[in-house]
């Protein structure tokens, strides 16, 4: 069989760099597509492998400019050619799942819906300037991205809230299959140290500007573990006591993990790849209450859930975080079933019956 995946684009290691690591694993031979490319950017799994671009790889600096490409980018992942596969996964956040198919059976992992599209834009906190840009695309591009979902004939999400998305813009039927986590990689004995963390990347839907100014206020150590275009900003507005370590390796993230009172997660995530990787480690979780990283919390028993994103809120969940005593194993239950393998096999299975006569396109059409 003849596989060919498609990404938004790849410029740094997030979550869905993650879940598409897990995708080559599968198909090791498939073809690799995508947007646009920054060398040195991706893992060697992924760099490692030949990667087919779109015309926006050519516009120099696109790895800074690419979020005042969206106008472009329809067209841009309607031009990639992707030979004759019999089989189209793409890695969709944003416009993967419009790419032309060639009548190849498609299955698209949505990780969501275009956020700043649909609901999701005031989480961006975006400018003057992209406020503007955003109400002038918004209305064509809704339409696109409704219409090029009916080119999909399978959607898997990666959260409940995610196939609640799915179902209100596309009316579709997703299954639900959680991201990859490299669940043994992050074990180990907690050591915890007078520090709390903070990781992803620096984008303004994550809310690292709510984290920041709680611990710059109350002068507790707060560790951040990521990098983005909120990063210089960030850093003239924060205290000493917070630490602006940038992307770190897995190895050295555990280590963390392992010795952070707690993690710090302030935003409205659709999945949220951190929580779970905290929980491995044994590690509690302050989380704002809200998106699909909550499915798999329970306030009190492995999180602390906040209702606002607000300084008040999260400073009052800190308090009460304070006063809890947390049992590391506890932490960790139910961690098993996001490990690497589960999702291989769980995608293995959903392929295999898709492909099969009750996994017709008109019935999922229909769903």
């Amino acid at each position: 069989m003849k596989v060919a995946l498609v990404h938004d684009w790849l410029n740094g290691m997030r979550g869905g760099e993650r879940v598409l690591e897990s995708l080559l694993e599968i198909w090791p031979d498939a073809s690799l597509h995508t947007l646009f490319y920054e060398p040195g950017s991706v893992s060697p799994a992924i760099r490692n492998r030949r990667i087919r671009t779109s015309f926006l790889d050519r516009i120099p600096a696109v790895g800074r400019s690419y979020r005042y490409l969206l106008p472009l980018m329809p067209a841009a992942i309607r031009s990639l050619d992707l030979g004759h596969p019999d089989l189209v996964v793409s890695s969709s956040h944003a416009v993967a799942k419009g790419v032309s198919t060639g009548g190849a059976l498609h299955i698209c992992y949505c990780h969501t819906p275009m956020r700043y599209i649909w609901d999701a834009a005031p989480d961006y906190q975006p400018g003057p300037v992209e406020r503007l840009g955003l109400g002038l695309v918004r209305r064509p591009l809704r339409a696109w991205d409704r219409r090029t979902a009916a080119g999909v004939d399978h959607f898997i999400a990666n959260s409940r809230f995610v196939g609640g998305r799915i179902q209100s813009y596309y009316g579709r039927h997703a299954t639900v299959i959680p991201p990859p986590v490299d669940t043994d990689r992050f074990r180990g004995t907690r050591r915890v140290e007078d520090y709390f963390l903070w990781v992803g990347a620096l984008v303004g839907y994550k809310r690292p500007d709510l984290a920041v100014r709680v611990f710059t206020a109350n002068r507790r150590r707060l560790i951040v573990a990521g990098s983005g275009p909120l990063e210089k900003r960030l850093r003239q507005h924060a205290g000493s006591n917070v630490e602006f370590r940038g992307w770190l390796s897995p190895d050295a993230l555990r280590e963390l993990y392992l010795g952070a009172r707690g993690l710090v997660f302030p935003g409205r995530e659709d999945a949220g790849i951190a929580p779970i990787e905290a929980r491995v480690a044994g590690c509690p979780i302050i989380a704002f209450n809200g998106g699909g990283a909550v499915e798999n919390l329970i306030d009190g028993r492995n999180a602390v859930l906040f209702s606002d994103q607000t300084v008040d809120s999260l400073t009052g969940a800190l308090a009460r975080f304070d006063g809890m005593r947390w049992d590391p194993e506890t932490i960790r239950e139910g961690t098993g079933q996001f490990s690497r393998e589960r999702f291989r096999n769980q995608i293995e299975r959903f392929v295999e019956d898709c492909r099969g006569p009750s996994g017709s396109r008109d019935a999922a059409r229909r769903g």
